[in-house]
């Protein structure tokens, strides 16, 4: 892939307007969103509580304790909405879909299948195997989607890959319910998983998810350039420089171990992805040196926040943030569909 950093349009490498004051409110919203998940839950908590639980370890209150025990699915939470963002922003461009989403692709149902038959036929529940486990499931379905999506005059459109993603999710929807069902234990070790939650959210969670989240963005942003020249289409990215094969590849295997890894621990959660993209192109344009890190900050902050109202309207429990992010991304998915009408990037 060479670099056609001097050969794309000049208008396309401008910084966007008022770029540093968007990436400074997007940090301060960040803070104080994960301030909220340290402060709010079935037992809420005091901004001095929550201070004495962050900066003084010497104070063993009942209080402060609640504030360490949150810290972890604080982090947690924030590292799978950075994933789950700029996997969304890589499968979109990708495909060139401005809907394109993991969930609605049918990636998180591809990677909850290996994970349960892991449960099932191999007895594996720790997270390390479930991970390579859900990145096999994802990569598979991500090339069988594209596959099917490719058939047929036009070659992959936005329609023919979101139908082929509904489609094949419902198959292996199915296939899933298939296993479970004679299983009760697998069942009862599959159902909260399966609805998508941060709430398992540890250190060694954090540890497992850090390495494939740095990588996933690290490709990336590597990445950004070149995939800016394919928003303009093969044959133009082609007459840049840009080996579009190569690049897709890249692209895309970036976005499915951003994605396997953050569904083999906290679940298929969906949307997060399409509403983080589309938020920070709206905001900052189309230039995906900027959209893709973006991404990553409009994810954490929209899951962390899903993940805090689920606490907060189900208190003294809580609801699932997969809950969340499905109620307030299925009509923004209805609406985009309608005022896009599908059209390609």
């Amino acid at each position: 892939m060479n670099n056609s950093s001097s050969t794309l349009p000049q208008h396309s490498w401008r910084v966007p307007k008022h770029f540093k004051l968007i990436l400074l409110c997007s940090i301060v919203l960040l803070v104080v969103c994960a301030a909220a998940s340290l402060m709010l839950g079935s037992r809420g908590v005091g901004f001095s509580e929550m201070m004495d639980g962050l900066f003084r370890p010497e104070i063993d209150s009942y209080e402060a304790n609640i504030v360490r025990k949150r810290i972890s699915r604080t982090v947690f939470s924030l590292c799978c909405g950075a994933a789950l963002g700029v996997s969304g922003a890589l499968m979109q461009s990708v495909t060139r879909n401005p809907i394109a989403d993991p969930s609605i692709l049918g990636v998180n149902t591809g990677a909850a299948l290996f994970v349960v038959s892991g449960m099932a036929f191999l007895n594996i529940g720790s997270a390390e195997p479930s991970i390579w486990l859900a990145l096999a499931g994802a990569g598979g379905t991500a090339i069988f989607v594209y596959g099917i999506g490719s058939m047929g005059r036009g070659g992959a459109t936005p329609i023919k890959l979101v139908l082929a993603g509904a489609a094949t999710s419902a198959a292996l929807s199915s296939l899933v319910a298939a296993i479970m069902l004679p299983r009760a234990y697998v069942m009862d070790q599959f159902r909260f998983w399966q609805v998508g939650s941060v709430g398992a959210g540890s250190w060694s969670a954090v540890a497992t998810i850090g390495p494939f989240l740095i990588a996933g963005l690290l490709i990336a942003i590597v990445t950004a350039p070149a995939l800016n020249a394919l928003a303009l289409g093969d044959e133009a990215a082609a007459g840049l420089g840009v080996r579009t094969g190569v690049l897709r590849i890249m692209a895309a295997f970036a976005g499915v171990i951003l994605c396997g890894a953050t569904t083999a621990l906290s679940g298929p959660i969906g949307f997060v992805g399409l509403l983080a993209t589309h938020v920070m192109r709206l905001i900052l344009g189309p230039d995906l040196r900027y959209v893709i890190p973006m991404s990553a900050i409009s994810g954490a902050l929209i899951l962390t926040i899903s993940d805090v109202c689920g606490r907060v309207i189900g208190s003294p429990g809580e609801l699932e943030v997969g809950v969340v992010t499905a109620f307030i991304g299925a009509p923004i998915l209805i609406l985009l569909a309608i005022r896009s009408k599908v059209r390609s990037l």
